[in-house]
């Protein structure tokens, strides 16, 4: 896969945050995680990919980040809704290769460089959708929607409800805990309820971080 720009404290950042997470890889895997920051890094010096700029700080605001839930996540297909560079979708594939992950976005340029990246590291467990969500009617629905700074509560339901099988699940990653959201969908959306909630702690960071899981119900 080549050499990577990570330096050692980077690399052993990566390596500690993972296991301090939870989740066991192999090496084969964190240098696929490597490679992809390699290849977000690069590709984001030209095409703006990422707000975040450094690759140090990609570690812990996007791989941990992502990563932050995966001891959590439970089933076999999932769709990430306006995945951007990946995330949390890429990640996660990496992590749980016998999982089918399908990384949604309307913007050519993430969809180019998320082609690319998957053919580059031999990533044969996701599919990249160039579309908006309005516009994609999968064959077969998912067990799981994967959501990250994606709007409200209630958007994320409306918009994205009709990607999802009936008992499957909302996964939302949001920083604070969004009590005005819940109580939004609460009073508006009698399709879905609140399975669970969970306060996150991403090693090396001390923002908040939620996850929000929402059962499909009808």
């Amino acid at each position: 896969m080549g050499d990577t720009p990570l330096d050692d404290l980077s690399r052993q950042a990566l390596t500690k945050g993972i296991a301090d997470i939870g989740v066991d890889l192999s090496d084969e895997q964190l240098q696929k995680l490597a490679a992809y920051l390699t290849q977000l890094h690069k590709w984001n010096n030209a095409f703006n990919l990422s707000a975040i700029r450094e690759i140090q700080d990609m570690v812990k605001l996007h791989i941990l980040d992502s990563l932050v839930i995966a001891p959590l996540l439970s089933g076999e297909r999932f769709v990430d809704v306006g995945t951007g560079a990946g995330l949390p979708g890429l990640p996660l594939a990496i992590a749980f290769p016998q999982q089918h992950f399908s990384l949604l976005d309307s913007a050519g340029k993430k969809t180019r460089f998320l082609w690319d990246v998957c053919q580059r590291l031999t990533i044969d467990n996701v599919e990249v959708i160039d579309k908006r969500v309005e516009h994609y009617q999968p064959s077969v629905q998912y067990d799981g929607v994967l959501t990250r700074a994606y709007a409200s509560l209630k958007n994320m339901v409306d918009s994205t409800t009709h990607l999802l099988k009936v008992g499957g699940y909302f996964w939302a990653l949001k920083g604070q805990m969004p009590d005005t959201e819940l109580a939004e969908l609460d009073g508006l959306n009698k399709s879905v309820t609140l399975s669970d909630s969970y306060r996150l702690s991403v090693p090396g960071l001390d923002a908040e971080r939620h996850l929000i899981k929402l059962r499909k119900m009808v």
